[in-house]
């Protein structure tokens, strides 16, 4: 196992529940569960051909992936409603830059 993957998928997998259980106590596992449910950004990965390229940085390629997106996931930070929603996305980005920084 190599340290990408250990990063990436604890980030999509891991990371959800500790920030889940850290920061929303009462109600940890339904937000974890969001958190996780925000890798359904993926999907966008559909439309590219091939679908899955290890050698490409998804960030800035895929729609749900490109800058613009991600300045939304920043704007949705600030509405309580939508804040755990754009966390998990926002956490989901990072996890995709390390790929490509690693």
């Amino acid at each position: 196992m190599t340290l990408k993957f250990i990063l990436h998928y604890g980030l999509h997998f891991i990371a959800p529940f500790l920030i889940g259980y850290f920061f929303y106590k009462e109600k940890w596992l339904k937000v974890s569960f969001i958190l996780v449910a925000t890798m359904l950004v993926d999907l966008d990965h559909l439309f590219a051909n091939p679908i899955f390229d290890p050698n490409r940085c998804s960030v800035g390629y895929h729609p749900l992936h490109s800058y613009w997106a991600i300045a939304v996931y920043f704007l949705g930070l600030m509405p309580s409603k939508t804040r755990i929603v754009a966390i998990g996305l926002l956490l989901h980005m990072f996890a995709d830059c390390l790929d490509c920084w690693i």
